[in-house]
């Protein structure tokens, strides 16, 4: 049985969420290995997110954690199953400094929303942040601080909020 994913970037995302740190180029080999790339369900792919570089991630992650990056993530190659393996982790959103722009389109067109701050270096792992999407705003409340990123236009908050560009898609036929 096939999974739906989706999350609304309106509310799903004003609860607090865990933080997973990482830190500048996180290539699409250390979020899922090459050698998994003949699996194409994101919940079998979870199950070996960052298993080379954080072998505890596939067995941690809590729906609804976050992970918080540095520069340049997802950088590497272009395959669809690095963000896939995250969203079938239930990863919330990912937050980074930068993103590498394949990784970026891919992981909007199947519903995984980023979020680019460049105040990712205060916010440390296990931290608590809650995310408001049409603002930008990034609350870490463990450290009582804001941060500022920048919003997702309303377009591509459409996108992540149908579950993907396919939705999207079906939605704008239908």
């Amino acid at each position: 049985m096939k999974q739906k994913l989706t999350v609304n970037l309106e509310t799903d995302l004003k609860s607090q969420s865990n933080v997973w740190k990482f830190g500048d180029d996180i290539d699409t080999d250390a979020i899922i290995p090459g050698k998994y790339l003949t699996i194409n369900t994101p919940h079998e792919l979870a199950k070996h997110a960052f298993e080379g570089v954080r072998p505890e991630f596939a067995s941690g992650v809590k729906e609804g954690d976050i992970i918080v990056a540095g520069f340049n993530f997802g950088c590497g190659s272009s395959r669809e199953h690095a963000p896939l393996a995250l969203r079938g982790a239930k990863v919330k959103c990912i937050i980074a400094k930068s993103f590498a722009r394949i990784f970026f389109r891919n992981a909007i067109n199947i519903g995984l929303p980023l979020l680019e701050c460049q105040d990712t270096d205060k916010i440390e792992e296990s931290d608590h942040i809650e995310v408001d999407f049409a603002s930008g705003i990034i609350t870490n409340t463990t450290k009582h601080q804001t941060y500022n990123a920048t919003p997702l236009p309303d377009f591509v908050r459409g996108i992540v909020d149908s579950g993907g560009l396919i939705e999207f898609a079906k939605k704008l036929v239908v």
